[in-house]
């Protein structure tokens, strides 16, 4: 494991293997870190790492990252730790891969440094379906955690403030209009989800928005689970081993 400090915010992360760099976003909500691949039936840095560097991080008050809470924090961020990061390790163009909330992390560095991003992965996205009230006790549940463990640091008027930017409100994505996603060009892989926080409904939406998007419905098991590895591999081995 190493650190990259940037003022107060530490992040965590782990560089495996060599070439074309592809940053891993981990899933498991606010909580996102790189343990969190573990439990994952296709796990990036085994399958990515034999053919590309690989860089799995660890969100900022995730995992063995810190960075303070302020009043204005929201996917902006988060997409500015990322962005910082692969600038610290010199890697000016990349590929992402994300899981769970990084759905709209992965928009969001699309929206934000287009340039940057030349292939994205999006597995099980989160997004809009009933369940309003499920992420927000998901982030109630992170927001008491740092608020009990530091106070000052995570006030919580300022985690109020991050809820509100973050998770209040209908878009389907949380992080940005519909409107502005059907503007992305670059090659996505869209993973379909089936759950609360991961709704089908969002894959298929998402897949809608993108429609040049490669997409894969059936991958978590045997024997789909084998195709959908190679179909991975294969999909960066496209699109990132030719940008160099």
């Amino acid at each position: 494991m190493a650190v990259y400090s940037d003022g107060e915010v530490e992040l965590a992360y782990e560089v495996h293997g060599t070439g074309f760099p592809i940053l891993l976003i981990a899933p498991g909500g606010l909580r996102s870190e790189r343990g969190m691949w573990r439990g994952s039936p296709l796990n990036p840095i085994a399958v990515l790492s034999d053919h590309f560097q690989v860089i799995a991080m660890d969100q900022r008050n995730a995992g063995e990252s810190t960075g303070p809470i302020e009043g204005d924090h929201g996917w902006h961020t988060y997409t500015q730790d990322q962005l910082s990061l692969m600038s610290h390790l010199g890697h000016e163009q990349f590929a992402v891969v994300g899981m769970c909330i990084g759905g709209p992390y992965i928009l969001n560095l699309l929206k934000s440094a287009p340039q940057r991003i030349v292939a994205s992965a999006v597995m099980q996205t989160i997004g809009r379906d009933n369940n309003r009230e499920e992420f927000l006790a998901m982030f109630d549940g992170w927001a008491e955690h740092l608020h009990a463990a530091d106070p000052q640091a995570y006030p919580q008027e300022a985690l109020a403030n991050q809820r509100r930017r973050m998770f209040e409100n209908e878009l389907t994505f949380m992080a940005m209009d519909e409107e502005e996603i059907e503007e992305f060009s670059q090659p996505m892989l869209i993973l379909d989800g089936a759950d609360t926080y991961h709704p089908a409904a969002s894959s298929q939406r998402l897949a809608e928005l993108q429609p040049h998007a490669q997409r894969i419905h059936e991958w978590k098991q045997a024997p789909a689970l084998q195709a959908a590895t190679e179909a991975f591999v294969a999909f960066f081995q496209a699109h990132a081993a030719s940008s160099r």
